[in-house]
């Protein structure tokens, strides 16, 4: 059971068991023994819908990686391939089906995610394999719930594709997965957006609503706005270091589909006398997420305050573990012996997170990550924004990691409405000629979506924006947080901001500064039907303030 997409406002697994519903549908389908064939990029979305106790269920007995050559032997009747809808993936399928053993004949089904492909269709026949198939289908992935609060597309390209490439394929996932949203949680009456790529998901939503009217069960909302912003209206916040717990846990080894991998040493348990011998070479991978009582309550902190958090809880546990010894009763033991099943595991919590916050501390307190910090706070506050920065230069020299490079950089363009041409020019020559002339066409991609630009006009509009928005908070409360700007040690997400003014006092105070910023602004207004309509004024007025 997802116990931790339960405790959010709204109830995700309604989404997430929508989805399982659809996958065993397909599996059955597929009559018989199964192995599915993966492409790799997709079992961690997977993961996220549906466990291998599910598969089994439905004879699901062997999984694969989808790899060039011959499948690997499997006595099973049917051979299912979960791909994205790629035209080099299937060159990889007509590989494994050419060279299947004609003597043991088995069934090929392909299920496409997140969308059927006629080119790839094409390519299989091509390849004189579409007739093998005796299931072509489609399996539509596009929000999948994360944690409690939480949906995700998990579709890491997408600011690559729309921005640099201009496909805009994945806006209309986006789409069709706010509709899915709809019709399991109710129409969204209002809609607000801006940039342009929000604008194109809201047209497609609303020329769907009208393609489908009358088909979904009317549901009373769960949803009463929608807020949709492009990544480019808020490029200054992927830029800029996290510093929340869950963050810098992302900041430093990533969190990919819900899951972590981090050195082993931290975690091995070492037994009385055998010293350090036999440490774990095997990267530890532990589930994040809100399932976990304590992960949930240091998640958000800012790291400064999770140390006094840990130390709160490892006392709580204490006295938790010493209570047995006022247990004098049969009945109070076995109250006692039915708590310590969640108890132990409380204590495992603690430790997995006791190791992770030094593994975090030691990066932390260097000199290295305090300097990457203060640049970063400087250019946010508009302190130096227009020359050369020393450090930047510093860290070129010494051959850092070019990532980190590319976003002080990017940073400290953004922060000042592009670079002057002498100092864009200096930065090119320098990343170029230290980490390679390969890197040229990185530079030009970063040009071409806008992190990186050179001055166009000599009015930076960020100043005004930082005061209007009060993007940089000097006192920010890193331990009692009252204020988003805890996050970042002072400043404030631009896109948390336009959310905040949205919900109060609305857009129309901030219309100077939403001129400024990239794309229109828009709102829709979506019918609700009357009797629906009157039901969610009532729910309206009993909350504090929208979804």
């Amino acid at each position: 059971m997802a116990s931790h997409l339960f405790c959010g406002r709204v109830n995700l697994n309604i989404l997430r068991e929508a989805a399982r519903k659809d996958l065993r549908e397909f599996l059955d389908k597929c009559s018989g023994s199964k192995a599915i064939v993966w492409d790799e990029y997709l079992t961690g979305p997977f993961g996220l819908i549906a466990q291998y106790s599910l598969l089994k269920e439905h004879e699901v007995e062997k999984m694969f990686t989808l790899k060039g050559g011959r499948i690997p032997s499997a006595a099973v009747k049917n051979i299912v391939f979960f791909v994205r809808p790629r035209l080099e993936l299937m060159d990889i399928i007509a590989e494994n089906v050419a060279s299947e053993d004609k003597l043991k004949p088995r069934e090929f089904h392909i299920l496409f995610v997140p969308r059927r492909s006629l080119l790839c269709e094409q390519r299989l026949k091509e390849k004189g394999v579409l007739n093998s198939f005796t299931n072509i289908d489609e399996y539509i992935l596009d929000l999948i719930p994360y944690d409690g609060d939480l949906l995700s597309m998990e579709s890491e390209s997408s600011f690559r594709e729309c921005y640099l490439e201009n496909d805009q394929t994945s806006l209309y996932h986006a789409a069709k997965g706010l509709m899915t949203l709809q019709a399991l949680y109710g129409t969204i009456p209002q809609i607000f957006g801006k940039g342009e790529c929000a604008r194109h998901v809201a047209n497609m939503m609303l020329r769907m609503k009208r393609e489908f009217a009358g088909s979904h069960t009317q549901i009373l909302p769960v949803f009463d706005t929608l807020l949709l912003l492009d990544r480019n209206v808020d490029l200054l916040t992927p830029l800029a270091t996290q510093l929340t717990y869950e963050g810098l846990i992302d900041e430093i080894y990533g969190i990919t589909n819900g899951y972590v991998k981090l050195p082993p040493e931290k975690f091995a348990q070492k037994k009385q006398g055998e010293g350090g011998k036999d440490l774990p070479t095997e990267p530890k991978k532990l589930q994040l997420n809100s399932a976990e009582e304590l992960y949930a309550e240091i998640r958000d902190k800012n790291f400064n305050a999770v140390g006094a958090a840990l130390s709160k809880k490892a006392k709580i546990i204490s006295a938790a573990f010493e209570e047995r010894h006022n247990a004098k009763t049969v009945g109070e033991i076995k109250q006692f012996v039915s708590q310590l099943p969640h108890m132990q595991a409380a204590r495992g919590s603690l430790a997995n997170h006791t190791s992770i916050a030094e593994l975090i501390k030691d990066i932390t307190i260097s000199e290295d990550f305090f300097d990457s910090l203060t640049v970063e706070q400087e250019f946010m506050t508009g302190v130096d924004t227009d020359k050369v920065s020393t450090y930047i230069e510093d860290c070129i020299a010494q051959k850092d990691p070019l990532i980190k490079i590319l976003r002080l950089v990017c940073m400290q363009s953004v922060c000042n409405n592009g670079l002057k041409q002498k100092v864009l020019d200096y930065y090119k020559k320098e990343i170029l000629q230290t980490y390679g002339y390969k890197h040229i066409l990185t530079l030009k991609n970063l040009e071409k979506v806008g992190l990186l630009k050179p001055q166009s006009t000599m009015r930076n509009n960020y100043p005004t924006i930082r005061k209007t928005l009060k993007l940089w908070m000097e006192d920010a409360n890193e331990q009692n947080p009252n204020d988003i700007s805890y996050v970042y040690s002072g400043y404030a997400p631009l896109s948390v901001r336009l959310t905040q003014v949205l919900a109060r006092p609305g857009w129309r105070s901030i219309e100077e500064v939403l001129k400024i910023l990239p794309g229109p602004h828009f709102e829709e207004r979506q019918q609700v039907p009357t009797g629906l309509h009157k039901k969610l004024l009532r729910c309206c007025r009993s909350r504090r303030g929208p979804l």
